[in-house]
């Protein structure tokens, strides 16, 4: 029986350019002007401190010690206020008939206020893996390769949904079958993965 692996940030739900909001107005300031939508476009699926170690060369600034602890209030803030599922996640999780989890490159606190927020925390009780446990972020394959082990199912039995490029390569590397979710994206991805543009796409795929 195959599992299912989900992303959740970008995938389950509508979290990035929130995110990335959270990023401009920490970095605005300190003087810095960068827009969310392209800081969303440079950086989507990243590790968070390899993006801050990126920013400090481009501007050619250090970032305060308390900067990381200070942009995550605001994402907390932002998800409180505007966080949503993402349109069909919830229709496609009620269907589901497999093994299924969360694999996420963010911390456990922001996974779970983000499943909160959006009601989805019911459908994954403790199967969320997050690469803050693990100690290996995407594009390595270690994350998947967790979440499989611990969920008992081979990697080549394993499909992964992400909305990142790095999501898709770490699941290319983890031996995994993948699908991208790009609602915004017409152009074939460089690995040459399936692709869908809304949720309810999956269950012609998978199910």
């Amino acid at each position: 029986m195959p599992l299912i692996i989900f992303d959740c940030d970008g995938t389950l739900v509508d979290s990035e350019l929130l995110c990335n909001l959270a990023l401009e107005y920490q970095l605005a300031e300190l003087g810095v002007e960068c827009q969310a939508k392209e800081l969303l476009k440079k950086f989507r699926g990243g590790k968070l401190a390899n993006i801050l170690v990126s920013l400090e060369t481009e501007f050619s600034i250090q970032l305060p010690k308390a900067f990381e602890k200070e942009y995550r209030l605001k994402v907390t803030d932002l998800f409180d206020k505007h966080l949503k599922a993402n349109d069909g996640v919830k229709g496609i999780l009620e269907s589901l008939s497999v093994p299924y989890c969360i694999a996420s490159s963010a911390p456990q606190a922001k996974i779970q206020q983000a499943l909160k927020v959006t009601g989805l925390a019911k459908y994954f009780n403790e199967n969320i893996f997050s690469s803050y446990d693990v100690g290996s972020w995407k594009p390595e394959p270690g994350l998947f390769l967790h979440a499989a082990k611990v969920m008992g199912v081979a990697p080549n039995d394993c499909w992964v949904i992400e909305d990142s490029l790095l999501g898709v390569e770490a699941a290319n590397r983890a031996c995994m079958k993948s699908i991208y979710y790009a609602p915004e994206v017409n152009e074939i991805n460089k690995f040459g993965v399936q692709q869908i543009q809304h949720m309810s796409q999956l269950s012609e795929l998978i199910l």
